[in-house]
């Protein structure tokens, strides 16, 4: 009896330790009771959601429930609306209109229950990062409950979740300006430093990150640094600081030749952070320094620029690093949250962290030690001709998983719809240099080159909408548009351009100056504002893309064995390209549609909107919300949105009724959340 007693001692001891381990190994678990707490579902922003009432019998049988208008939220409609709402105990949180207002609303009905808003001024007028952002963040301890978001004048802001209303407590009533207490001297106006992202809070710290003017042409190789800094989300006292830049003596500061390193900018973490609460770590994808094309002012290889950062959530501490890009003059930055996994590798479960970029790897590393998960090779890669550049002779390339993405441009890669559109598309690259990934750009030249044409270019690939992650299968699933870019070099023409040597532009046509030292961003109209405002020039064939379809595509991997599950074309194809007269008669595939957009997975599907306004099959103008069947990639629904998806979607539970929350907006269509859910089942219907 008493060693059957001891025997259940031990195995119940044996089962509570694997119990334990288990838990410990289970790490994202996606969103819990049916709720979207952070702008990622989970802290490791794995964009799941445990939920099946919407699936493939009933995705097209969705309806509108209810649509929320942001027109009046600012002096003026928002065309680009980014964000990603949050919904707690009923109460759905999100920031829209073109001031950045925050409102809460009944998750049910759509219903305003509150509205904040923050008038700047002139600070606000100066903004690098103005309209809407991507959201906000939540916090709570079980008592109490804030809201915390960041305006785009940079201030951080908390707010009573309940009513609205500043909390008196934290900061100086309510805001922390994040212009002071930086180390270093920001204008209060004028200072260039923003942020889009929302603040991501865990264990009551509050972590900001910081963003610039987007742009090839910096006015200036000096700018402000993007330093991430933690506050205490009770207080707003600033807990810590980490240096982007490291400051002379700190950890990296050797990879900064010549005199670089006090002058230099940028380096933010413009991008979202995720955060592993038991290991306490945060991640931080790192931007490039002070100019996206031309680095001759900096040379080295500039850490920790394009680099994934792993800090101590208490202390900011660097804990480790892993640079993606060398010294980087593609405008690769880091644009997305790490995505945290635990996958299993031989037999055990692993820590993971996952890193999607613009240049379309997936980065796979061990989230504890910042080992890479299957080996990175430093490959040689070509030089350029710009005089005065720096360039890096090595770029890390990893060996697994696949890229997700097309990369590099060789003749084979052009459109071949025709072949007389294929000869047009090789006497239109004849001007330029092409190459594999990492080419570099070219002086700019009348004879030729032109520019480089590469690919992904700098909105090509993954871009600030990120993937998400099955924590159940240990599938993940991102978007990724092809697109191109056109990397001329130019000698700055003069002083009211930059005082930097060379700015990107193309021979015998003199660049736009950049905005003039201290005065306030160029207003961007609603139409660019739409496409997105980014990535410059481009290049087409009779107005089609120079590059084959699809345009874009959602893939799978299966993360245990660093490979591509599944590939599709996402979205239908462009009516420009349907329609175009030299492909009539023609059977045209799916293209799929080039733009920003977030994937959304629930227990069953991954879904996303196409970006693009097209005619639908139904002869309406709009755009789908589409459903893939998230083990196989085959299509199984879709709903008609009156405009492109332009922020990332999210689900919910609520009164026994899934919710899909999508941000759509686009090209004279101001920004709107829609709330799908299926129709309402009547006493009849149900008999």
């Amino acid at each position: 009896m008493l060693k059957s007693s001891r025997l259940a001692w031990v195995l119940c001891l044996l089962c509570v330790g694997l119990l334990c381990v288990a838990m410990n190994a289970r790490g994202q678990s996606g969103t819990k009771n049916g709720e979207w707490r952070n702008y990622g579902g989970d802290l490791g922003s794995t964009r799941y959601a445990p939920l099946d009432q919407i699936n493939a019998d009933n995705f097209s049988k969705m309806e509108i429930a209810w649509r929320f208008k942001t027109d009046s939220l600012g002096p003026r409609p928002e065309f680009k609306f980014e964000s990603t709402p949050l919904m707690v105990h009923g109460v759905l949180y999100s920031t829209g209109g073109s001031r950045r207002a925050v409102v809460a609303l009944d998750a049910a009905t759509g219903e305003l229950l509150w509205i904040h808003r923050e008038d700047e001024g002139l600070r606000g007028t100066y903004a690098p990062r103005q309209l809407s952002g991507h959201g906000l963040a939540y916090w709570t301890d079980g008592k109490e409950e804030r809201i915390l978001y960041v305006t785009p004048g940079y201030r951080l802001i908390a707010l009573n979740a309940k009513t609205g209303a500043p909390i008196p407590g934290f900061g100086a009533n309510g805001v922390v300006d994040l212009k002071q207490d930086d180390d270093q001297d920001i204008d209060l106006v004028t200072g260039e430093v923003g942020l889009h992202s929302t603040p991501v809070v865990a264990k009551n710290v509050v972590i900001v990150g910081a963003a610039h003017l987007t742009g090839s042409d910096p006015k200036s190789r000096k700018n402000v640094k993007g330093y991430v800094r933690g506050f205490d989300v009770r207080t707003g006292k600033r807990l810590w600081i980490f240096h982007t830049i490291p400051r002379p003596g700190e950890y990296g500061a050797d990879t900064w030749e010549k005199d670089s390193l006090p002058y230099t900018g940028n380096t933010g973490v413009w991008a979202q952070m995720s955060v592993d609460e038991d290991l306490g770590l945060a991640y931080l994808p790192v931007e490039l320094p002070t100019g996206d094309y031309y680095g001759g002012d900096r040379p080295g290889k500039g850490l920790f620029g394009e680099s994934l950062v792993a800090v101590d959530l208490q202390t900011g501490k660097r804990k480790w690093h892993y640079q993606l890009v060398h010294h980087g003059i593609w405008d690769m930055d880091i644009p997305c949250a790490p995505i945290l996994t635990d996958i299993t590798i031989g037999g055990r479960t692993v820590k993971a962290v996952a890193q999607p970029t613009k240049q379309g790897f997936l980065y796979v590393f061990n989230r504890e030690t910042g080992e890479p998960i299957w080996p990175t090779e430093e490959r040689p890669v070509p030089k350029g001709d710009v005089p005065g550049e720096w360039y890096s002779p090595m770029q890390p390339f990893p060996t697994k998983p696949p890229a997700f993405e097309h990369q590099g441009v060789a003749i084979e890669d052009l459109i071949d719809f025709t072949p007389e559109l294929r000869a047009e598309a090789e006497k239109l690259v004849s001007k330029y240099r092409i190459g594999p990934l990492f080419t570099p750009p070219s002086v700019s030249k009348a004879e030729g080159p032109l520019a480089s044409i590469t690919s992904p270019g700098s909105t090509g690939g993954a871009n600030w909408p990120g993937g998400s992650y099955d924590p159940e299968t240990h599938k993940l699933y991102v978007y990724s548009q092809t697109a191109i870019a056109l990397l001329g070099m130019i000698p700055t023409p003069g002083p009211q351009f930059s005082d930097m040597e060379y700015v990107q532009g193309t021979a015998g046509k003199e660049p736009r100056p950049s905005t003039p030292m201290g005065a306030p961003p160029r207003p961007v109209s609603p139409a660019a504002a739409a496409e997105g405002g980014e990535g410059g020039p481009t290049l087409t064939v009779r107005g089609l893309p120079l590059l084959k379809p699809p345009y874009g595509r959602i893939t799978a991997y299966d993360m245990d064995k660093g490979e591509i599950a599944w590939q599709v074309a996402h979205g239908e194809t462009p009516d420009n390209v349907r329609n175009h007269a030299a492909l009539k008669g023609l059977t045209i595939s799916r293209t799929g549609q080039s733009g920003l957009v977030g994937v959304l997975t629930t227990k069953s599907l991954v879904i996303a909107g196409e970006p693009m306004f097209t005619t639908t099959a139904s002869g309406a103008r709009g755009a789908m919300l589409r459903a893939y069947d998230k083990a196989t990639g085959k299509e199984v629904g879709g709903v008609y949105m009156p405009a492109p998806q332009s922020g990332s979607p999210m689900t919910y539970m609520l009164n026994g009724q899934q919710y899909i929350i999508v941000s759509i907006s686009g090209r004279e269509f101001p920004g709107e959340l829609v709330a799908f859910r299926l129709p309402p089942v009547t006493e009849s219907r149900a008999n």
